[in-house]
């Protein structure tokens, strides 16, 4: 994961004692006040936040209509239980949701996250089928290589062995199976079509049906664009198609996670309208983009036949937590997502998403780019961005990286250089060995000149590190 080795050096990491266990073994550095995709650190520091944390903060982090929202809500009410009473904002913003699907959804359930969104949509899966009186589907297909959040379950069903490796022990490998990774830069045989490459991946996963009994599966579960664990990888074209032409063909649901891609982060909606076929899930997990990072917000939207399965049987959603459907997390939800179609941010972040592309392609790909060998690919589309790196090559003989994963070294130089990124590694083979990418997800509204200033920091930061490895 990020920042597993490579602790920043900049002088505002904190000096004072923390009683915080955090997610870095040093203390991470304090940021005290935001303004715009700017972020201010107890030492007066100022750093550009081009992931938005990790792919969140997709309108900012000072807009004043979501400001005045949370304020206005908690004025008139901080906080019901949604088991006991519903609220205004909530209804709002799940009719929103609802009424820009284009009728692939007909009912929302709220979480607090990604990863609780993810969990409710396992267990809403499983649900639907007890409903529907088939109790015997027990199991669900995921991919390796896949992220699904930090619970359990999402751990069990997604595969990333590093990330899994201290759970391993007390994952569930009863219920939860795989498949290959839809990654055709990396997995694609090299006398492969695109559209064999899809049909072998559809084959495995109908073989994998076949196998577990096609009346024991719940659904098959993906990311429409894989996020952190390979990097901003979408899969090949036809290839959702295909895997929901499989679900239907047995009964299964089709469910997609775009925790990180959907709400606006690919340059539409949801991702699968532009990188999943146009092929609707029948059940789909949001969060990032959802509430901007203003409040803590997951969502679960069903299709019309999960929605009517489980109203013509038991009539309610077997599940809850205490903060679902929190009023002030709704409120500023709606407001975000009400600013981004006010002010045509998606239209603004497909046009400076295509330009971050070029520009990094150029600077780090071109033919006098000091990072042209090491550079593996530069992929993404809208506000989400994946490098990935590769040192197994005759170039990279002679560079001293210091047992250092080369993404992570990056993300560390960036931040003393005044640019907030993030590093991962092992996303480059199913071992989770191979592989070092670096993540860009800018806000919506970012402008053409703050796309110059995140990619002369960016490649800045790549070639110093390639430099101080001894690179020439």
């Amino acid at each position: 994961m990020a920042g597993d080795s490579v602790a920043p050096t900049s002088s505002s990491t904190s000096k004072e004692p923390t009683y915080i266990l955090h997610r870095t073994p040093w203390r991470p550095p304090v940021a005290v006040r935001g303004e715009g995709s700017y972020l201010y650190l107890e030492d007066g520091t100022k750093v550009f936040d081009a992931v938005g944390g990790a792919a969140v903060a997709c309108i900012g982090t000072s807009h004043p209509k979501v400001i005045k929202a949370l304020k206005d809500q908690v004025d008139e009410l901080p906080y019901v239980y949604n088991m006991q009473l519903s609220n205004k904002p909530a209804e709002a913003l799940a009719k929103n949701l609802v009424d820009r699907s284009n009728g692939a959804f007909s009912a929302v359930g709220f979480a607090s996250g990604g990863s609780e969104a993810m969990e409710s949509v396992l267990k809403l899966a499983r649900q639907y089928f007890v409903d529907t009186n088939q109790p015997q589907r027990t199991n669900f297909i995921g991919r390796q290589l896949s992220f699904h959040g930090n619970t359990l379950a999402t751990l069990s069903v997604a595969y990333h062995p590093a990330r899994r490796a201290p759970y391993a022990a007390i994952m569930d490998e009863k219920n939860f199976h795989h498949v290959s990774p839809a990654y055709a830069k990396r997995f694609q045989k090299p006398d492969e079509t695109e559209e064999q490459y899809v049909e072998r991946l559809r084959q495995e996963l109908e073989d994998k049906f076949v196998a577990l009994g096609p009346d024991t599966v719940i659904g098959f579960v993906a990311e429409t664009v894989v996020g952190a664990t390979t990097g901003v990888v979408a899969a090949p074209k036809g290839y959702f198609k295909a895997m929901k032409g499989v679900c239907e063909k047995y009964g299964a649901l089709f469910i997609l996670d775009e925790v990180m891609s959907g709400m606006g982060r690919m340059g539409t909606l949801h991702g699968w309208q532009s990188l999943g076929d146009n092929c609707a899930p029948d059940i789909q997990a949001v969060a990032k983009g959802l509430g901007g990072g203003y409040a803590s917000i997951g969502a679960v939207l069903m299709s019309p036949r999960v929605v009517d399965g489980i109203r013509g049987s038991s009539g309610l959603w077997k599940h809850g937590h205490t903060y679902q459907a929190h009023p002030l997390a709704c409120a500023a939800s709606l407001a975000v997502q009400e600013v981004i179609e006010e002010e045509n941010l998606l239209d603004n972040i497909r046009e400076q998403g295509a330009y971050l592309g070029k520009l990094l392609h150029e600077r780090l790909s071109g033919p006098n780019a000091l990072a042209a060998p090491f550079t593996f690919d530069v992929r993404g589309a809208g506000g989400f961005w994946g490098i990935e790196f590769d040192f197994d090559q005759p170039a990279a003989a002679s560079l001293d990286l210091k047992s250092e994963r080369f993404a992570l070294a990056v993300q560390a130089k960036a931040l003393q250089n005044g640019l907030v990124i993030m590093g991962f590694y092992g996303g480059g083979s199913l071992d989770g060995v191979k592989g070092d990418h670096n993540v860009i997800a800018p806000a919506y509204n970012t402008t053409k000149e703050e796309v110059e200033i995140i990619v002369d920091l960016y490649v800045k930061s790549v070639e110093e590190v390639l430099r101080e490895a001894g690179a020439k």
